[in-house]
């Protein structure tokens, strides 16, 4: 068990990532059939995914322990098809090989949180939909006040530890608030993943981090499955304390010149349930707009 658990704590992201994905496949998917007995491996063994791959067994290896740090693009892909990856994963691959090759990131200071009075002002005219301005790491920026309101509770906490991902692991509400509780704490924890691929030592990023594997096992136990999701469309149910359920569907637009701010707008159809709701939540606060922790001019 010792020698085991060594294992997962040595090598690199690549390697650790590789296992992951590996015990995320089982043989049945890929055409592998199972004889009799016990498998004590979840999902395909080593030899299987180096098969499938067309690299050597030996080779695989070193890839997971950390040995080897530079397969080709070609091996990667092959990687990849036998994993079944997806588009998202498939480039995480890729770019936890070119960090690896790279070595170790260079200092970087914390990115701008400012939101300048344009982006602003969009969040005021889409009112009444909420909307919400968030950093890379899902720090909440800005927002109209159906922005803010549809994340019960989070304006009682200071404004620079309002962010998604902290709210949906540690806030109170965010369990009551959220039918799909589950599937929110696997996108978030996904879409920090993604970020750890390229930019491992950033400091907004290992902050956040640190901080959820101190306080959410919850948190702890979905990291380390090394999942990753890129921000999309959708939709997202809520068991609103003052509105009742309300879905909404979202769209998320990154803001070009920004350290990777995304303007995420949740909307629903006119003369709908869920309309009036967000009309509800909005007229809550009226006469507030936009509010945002920084701004710079332009």
């Amino acid at each position: 068990m010792a020698g085991e658990q060594r294992e997962r704590n040595s090598g690199t992201d690549l390697g650790r990532f590789l296992r992951a994905r590996r015990t995320e496949v089982s043989p049945e998917e890929v055409g592998i059939k199972v004889g009799p007995g016990l498998r004590r491996t979840p999902g395909l063994r080593r030899e299987e995914l180096a098969t499938l791959a067309g690299v050597s067994i030996d080779y695989y290896a070193r890839l997971e322990r950390g040995r080897e740090i530079h397969p080709s693009p070609a091996v990667l892909d092959a990687l990849a098809r036998a994993l079944r990856l997806g588009e998202t994963e498939h480039k995480h691959l890729h770019d936890l090989c070119l960090r690896a090759a790279r070595g170790q990131s260079p200092n970087q200071g914390m990115p701008s949180r400012s939101v300048d009075l344009g982006t602003e002002l969009l969040l005021e005219r889409l009112r009444p939909f909420p909307a919400r301005v968030l950093s890379r790491t899902m720090d909440l920026l800005a927002a109209n006040p159906g922005g803010l309101r549809t994340l019960t509770g989070i304006e009682r906490w200071p404004v620079k530890q309002r962010n998604i991902a902290r709210y949906v692991f540690l806030h109170p509400m965010a369990r009551e608030l959220f039918p799909d509780w589950e599937v929110m704490t696997r996108g978030c924890v996904a879409r920090l993943r993604a970020l750890a691929g390229t930019e491992p030592d950033a400091p907004d990023l290992a902050e956040l981090v640190d901080e959820l594997l101190l306080k959410s096992p919850e948190f702890t136990k979905l990291w380390e499955s090394y999942d990753v999701r890129a921000f999309a469309k959708g939709h997202k149910t809520l068991q609103h304390p003052e509105v009742g359920t309300v879905t909404l569907r979202y769209q998320s637009l990154l803001i070009e010149g920004t350290p990777g701010h995304r303007l995420v707008a949740y909307y629903a159809l006119p003369d709908t349930p869920d309309y009036d709701a967000v009309v509800l939540l909005d007229r809550a606060d009226q006469g507030r707009g936009a509010t945002s922790t920084e701004r710079h001019p332009g």
